[in-house]
């Protein structure tokens, strides 16, 4: 068993008996399910909008090559610079470059799941720099040292009290702040870093192809300031974000806001294409553009896997998964959690540290209905599972009691030998897992078959 499996284990046998946990998570997405169901009122045809998107995320994956390359040749015209990095390793290296070589003491950072990727925060305090989280809910986290807890709402296993709390003690304030209390102070301090910040560092929900643009919607506006306050502007987004067309923005902007927050459309949404340009007024005085490999032609390869590219990273699957909903984010020890996490972290590292986290789903495929672009994730994680044994990643005693379920489940007088209080008792004895948070197994006295048989000869 590998350290992160075993670390996965123990972080869920404490978090799913946790009711205060439960009881802020199901507070939390309570109010999210009660605004999606209004989001997706404004598509006519919700079943076709999905299946044009995932459609389109198909076209531009198997073109991914060509995409990329329109889009680095349009943005380039207009001054920007674009870095391909393989790995993480490189893609720092690359940021740290451009920061030593513009002597910054300060980093600015809107919402990006990428720099939490390659861990971006601690490389650069490492180097002397401070990086200021500019989102609400990242910058709550960096307060409590915890990564985002959810890909959309990265502290939604606070409640208002427990940030109260944190800021009276890293902030000094009175505990008893309301939420718009809060909010003001967060604002005052995060103003003051914009004024200082050397170098603003943002993600992407698209990269536009047919523009050499970068796409990004918010709600707060701190992306916006973040880009265009500091004189030089840092984008960092995986190779998967690219859409073929600037058009593309009118179906996945509004499907992005409706299964990511439950709005029509978000409040700020934003297309970059290069920095300030001579007839501007503002804007940042360069930019750089790093596209991010880091695993994703690994999955790129793997034919099956490869539909795993097209999220959009919108965390509905996360919202409907019962096994998310009881053992929380952190307990992935990831970047990407809940479905979509467990699906792509297994290609993104090494199946044999991570192929533990496909195994932890019911398989009852919420994730797969609720996904704003069709990804057939519990399919996807059945195929990780698979994949996992076909490269002998399983242990000896795993295959042992697969084998003799097999024989088992396939020959009916094995099925049917033995008292009901036998088999009770061998299975209550040997599989110990399955007690730790349940009442004992009891076989019934006749199995389906039998009592069916029994039926059909009267």
């Amino acid at each position: 068993m590998s350290e992160q499996s075993q670390y996965f284990k123990a972080r869920s046998t404490i978090k799913a008996p946790d009711k205060e946990h439960r009881r802020k998570i199901n507070f939390n997405m309570s109010r999210y399910n009660a605004v999606v169901p209004l989001g997706k009122q404004q598509f006519p045809n919700l079943e076709l909008a999905r299946e044009k998107a995932k459609n389109i995320k198909w076209r531009a994956i198997e073109s991914l090559d060509k995409q990329l390359e329109r889009f680095e040749a349009e943005i380039s015209k207009k001054g920007a610079k674009v870095i391909w990095a393989e790995t993480a390793e490189e893609a720092l290296r690359e940021i740290l470059k451009i920061c030593k070589s513009r002597s910054c003491r300060t980093v600015v950072k809107s919402k990006s799941m990428v720099t939490e990727e390659i861990h971006l925060n601690p490389f650069l305090e490492q180097h002397g720099m401070e990086s200021v989280e500019t989102d609400l809910g990242e910058y709550i986290q960096q307060l409590d040292g915890e990564p985002p807890y959810h890909i959309v709402t990265p502290a939604m296993h606070k409640s208002k009290e427990d940030v109260a709390k944190l800021f009276a003690e890293k902030l000094g304030t009175p505990s008893n702040l309301n939420p718009s209390e809060l909010t003001l102070v967060a604002r005052k301090n995060l103003r003051e870093k914009y004024r200082a910040a050397e170098i603003g560092i943002t993600g992407a929900n698209f990269i536009v192809a047919d523009v050499g643009g970068i796409a990004i919607t918010e709600n707060e506006g701190n992306a916006r300031l973040t880009m265009a306050w500091p004189k030089t502007h840092i984008v960092i987004a995986g190779i998967e974000k690219i859409i073929p067309s600037l058009t593309d923005l009118g179906l996945f902007w509004p499907l992005l806001s409706t299964f990511g927050t439950g709005q029509k459309i978000t409040v700020y949404n934003s297309v970059i294409t290069g920095p300030r340009q001579v007839n501007e007024n503002d804007g940042p005085e360069e930019m750089f553009v790093i596209l991010l490999d880091n695993g994703r032609t690994n999955i790129l390869s793997n034919v099956k896997a490869r539909e795993s590219l097209y999220c959009i990273r919108c965390g509905a699957c996360l919202n409907a998964c019962p096994v998310y909903k009881n053992i929380g984010g952190h307990s992935y020890s990831t970047t990407y959690s809940g479905p979509i996490g467990a699906v792509i972290t297994p290609h993104l590292k090494e199946m044999d540290d991570w192929k533990h986290l496909s195994y932890a789903s019911s398989l009852c495929g919420n994730c797969t209905e609720v996904c704003a672009v069709k990804i057939n994730l519990h399919e996807l994680l059945l195929e990780n599972r698979n994949e996992a044994v076909e490269q002998g990643h399983g242990s000896f005693s795993e295959k042992m009691a697969w084998k003799f379920w097999k024989q088992s489940m396939m020959n009916r007088k094995l099925m049917n030998a033995g008292s009901s209080k036998i088999k009770t008792w061998v299975v209550n004895k040997f599989v110990k897992s399955w007690k730790e948070q349940r009442s004992n197994l009891q076989f019934p006295e006749k199995s389906f078959n039998q009592l069916w048989s029994a039926q059909k000869n009267k």
